[in-house]
């Protein structure tokens, strides 16, 4: 199953310049200085924030952790697509992200 592009669309518009888009565990990838910061899975947006970020927002509504392959990332969530739609709830999930990546030592 190919990735969602509406949701590319979405990102794209919202995302400041500085990123590189990568193809990644069959979506795509946004990297801020070599880190991934956020991406895409099938219809799933994908988050990476840090262990004790993610450990939080789990508790909320459409996260859960970024798991495909039977072993869940530390660090990482997978927002389903009620919890993305809006694009202010898209926008503060980016941001967490992208300063969450800034954030990590360069590669």
């Amino acid at each position: 199953m190919p990735y969602n592009r509406q949701l590319e669309g979405k990102i794209d518009a919202l995302t400041e310049p500085g990123f590189e888009k990568k193809k990644m565990f069959g979506g795509i990838g946004y990297l801020f200085n070599g880190n991934m910061g956020f991406g895409i899975y099938r219809d799933s947006l994908v988050l990476r924030l840090g262990e004790e970020n993610a450990e939080r927002l789990l508790r909320g509504k459409n996260a859960r952790p970024f798991d495909i392959t039977g072993r869940a990332m530390k660090g990482w969530l997978m927002v389903d697509p009620a919890g993305w739609q809006d694009g202010d709830k898209l926008a503060a999930w980016l941001s967490l992200a992208r300063v969450h990546a800034l954030g990590l030592p360069a590669k």
